[in-house]
């Protein structure tokens, strides 16, 4: 059975829907202000690996991620880029998508954006109202009454008495308790806004999940996940919005992923610390990002440097190595030697999603298979199958061995490379070691370590070391 870490419980529980062919999952997506930073790579990945694995263990998943395409950070940003809020976050999401099928992550079922269900947050936030949950501003803001919800602060361990100590209530603001938080905000001079029971606005933040949550998916929702930065106040405020709303469970478990940090401070555009997408892609290829994001457990803190990357792409490149020359395997099923592997990635993946456990496994495998290729290549055939397999759930390696273990660098292009192992295979066979071998040293010298296979056949990669 899958156990997973429940962020309100703060316990191992095991994983039961209802349903097992309809597991509901909903995860908060991306504001659109911006290009996305490694710190959404790892969320992205996170729940890409979530969702794979769970269809791979035989679940139905309707997977439910949104984007934020009217917030505070949007309209400033629109105002400094001389665009519509419009013209601007349909150009940021056009390029999420690029940075997502850049990383390999699948489009999730459902993809709503804010601004699609305006009428959903409407209702319910007269909902909030009827129900003496919410109240109207004499601003025109409407705001939720935390202190009517006795569990707020269950998600994050807070108490309200001490989340009220420091905290004021500005003289601007029309709120009753510094705690309230705005459902609906009035309309300020030139920003986009829309009609509702309270006059021209625009939604708050918090509300817009609530809203889509449990318009598209059936509560209480299986799986809610999101950054661990957003288990407060974001997920507090979401929980304490649609129970009151629903007068019922809004969420079995919520998984929060741990941070992308450099140093000893998390990557975050407001501390100028951060990487694009786009930036690292163009800096490391895109299984190597994955390898590195899914390295570490995916409730830890995850550590960015070159370095780390670095020893992700070596990390890679033992596998591909292991996986290159292999010949034609049996069929999987009929292969014996792949059973206890799957079994014990298996056991990995199934406590919590441990992917470092899971990734022990795959290199396990290809020593093994480096161990017995050349006295049992049917065993080591039908392993690489098994090792490929368990690498795609995790979205690994899905390319070529020949074709990865070659990418090329600045320093030498490919048909050089070839050039010169083949100048080097007709030294061989005229005999002139020498020259043979002065060519795999000067090869060498620019990064390329070859190996002489069977029949005559030379294989090439670049040395990472």
């Amino acid at each position: 059975m899958i156990v997973l870490f429940n962020s309100r419980t703060r316990e191992k529980e095991p994983f039961d829907p209802p349903d097992r062919r309809r597991v509901q999952l909903y995860v908060c997506g991306v504001t659109v202000y911006d290009d996305c930073h490694l710190g959404h790579a790892r969320l992205l990945v996170v729940f890409d690996m979530v969702v794979r694995y769970l269809r791979y263990r035989g679940y139905g998943v309707r997977y439910v991620r949104n984007i934020t395409d009217i917030d505070d950070k949007i309209i400033p940003r629109a105002q400094e880029t001389g665009e519509s809020v419009a013209s601007l976050t349909k150009r940021m999401i056009g390029r999420f998508h690029e940075d997502q099928a850049g990383l390999g992550v699948h489009r999730p079922d459902e993809e709503p954006c804010a601004t699609e269900y305006l009428t959903a947050m409407i209702a319910l936030i007269e909902t909030l109202v009827e129900r003496g949950f919410a109240y109207p501003a004499p601003n025109g803001d409407v705001y939720y009454r935390v202190e009517r919800f006795p569990a707020y602060g269950a998600l994050s361990g807070r108490r309200l008495d001490e989340l009220r100590v420091g905290s004021r209530v500005e003289v601007e603001e029309a709120k009753r308790d510094p705690l309230d938080f705005a459902l609906w905000k009035a309309a300020k001079p030139g920003e986009p806004a829309w009609a509702s029971p309270w006059g021209r606005g625009r939604p708050g933040w918090h509300i817009e999940c609530s809203a889509m949550a449990t318009t598209l998916l059936k509560t209480p929702i299986d799986i809610h996940g999101g950054g661990q930065d957003l288990e407060f106040p974001h997920h507090e405020n979401e929980i304490a919005q649609s129970e009151a709303a629903c007068g019922a469970p809004f969420v079995r478990c919520w998984i929060h992923n741990g941070l992308v940090q450099v140093g000893a401070e998390k990557m975050a555009k407001s501390l100028g610390n951060f990487l694009t997408i786009r930036e690292a892609l163009g800096r490391f290829d895109r299984e190597t990002l994955r390898f590195w994001l899914l390295g570490s457990h995916y409730r830890s803190p995850l550590f960015f440097s070159d370095a780390l990357l670095a020893q992700s792409r070596t990390g890679l490149e033992r596998l591909y190595l292991a996986l290159r020359g292999l010949g034609d395997a049996p069929n999987e099923s009929d292969c014996e030697e792949i059973h206890p592997w799957l079994g014990r990635f298996e056991a990995a993946m199934d406590d919590d999603f441990n992917t470092p456990e899971a990734l022990s496994v795959l290199f396990e495998m290809a020593r093994e298979i480096n161990r017995v290729r050349d006295r049992k290549p049917a065993a080591a055939a039908a392993l690489g199958v098994g090792l490929r397999r368990l690498g795609g759930i995790l979205g690994l390696l899905e390319h070529d061995p020949d074709a990865f273990l070659r990418r090329t660098g600045p320093d030498a292009d490919t048909v050089w490379i070839e050039q010169r192992i083949e100048e080097r295979r007709k030294a061989r066979l005229t005999r002139n070691f020498a020259e043979a071998d002065r060519i795999r040293d000067e090869l060498a010298g620019h990064g390329i370590l070859i190996e002489d296979g069977p029949e005559g056949r030379t294989l090439w990669r670049r040395d990472r070391q």
